[in-house]
């Protein structure tokens, strides 16, 4: 079970979260590796919450698991295509299917299925390929998703301006 033990310094701003505080930090994690990975949070020897704030001189120890290797390999699920080109993919996402690995859910996503239909492995280093918007687990309906990094950076874009 890894750990980590960090004091709070000065670099800390007022009202600063503890999991925004700790992901700065050099040699922690991500927030979504805490979020995913935290069996517990201490400061101050009693157990803390992420959304706790962080003062001058606290003492967090973090313990995590270690997540699933995150290394992506395509699964043949089937897929519901409503249409697709040479950019995008897009799919009707059924209820009960995961978009994208992550805690608890490290094979079965949309994002295994994608990489199968595509015939491709993913990325190195992108847990999420394709991926410019979500929906929960438990929600069906549309998702865009994009076939190479080009359209996966301007769609992410335009999602993010709400264009």
């Amino acid at each position: 079970m890894p750990e980590i033990c960090i004091d709070v310094d000065d670099t800390a701003k007022a009202g600063m979260r503890l999991d925004r505080y700790c992901a700065l930090c050099p040699g922690s994690v991500s927030r979504s590796r805490l979020k995913n990975g935290a069996l517990s949070v201490i400061v101050n020897g009693q157990l803390a919450k992420f959304s706790r704030t962080v003062r001058l001189g606290d003492c967090i120890f973090l313990f995590w698991e270690d997540p699933e290797s995150e290394d992506l390999v395509p699964e043949n699920i089937p897929l519901d295509i409503l249409y697709e080109d040479s950019n995008v993919t897009v799919v009707n996402k059924r209820q009960g299917m995961v978009t994208h690995p992550a805690a608890g859910n490290w094979s079965g996503t949309l994002v295994h299925a994608l990489l199968w239909h595509w015939k491709q492995e993913a990325p190195s280093g992108n847990p999420r390929p394709g991926i410019v918007h979500r929906l929960d687990k438990d929600t069906s309906g549309i998702i865009i998703t994009a076939r190479n990094p080009d359209t996966e950076t301007w769609l992410q874009s335009q999602f993010r301006t709400r264009r």
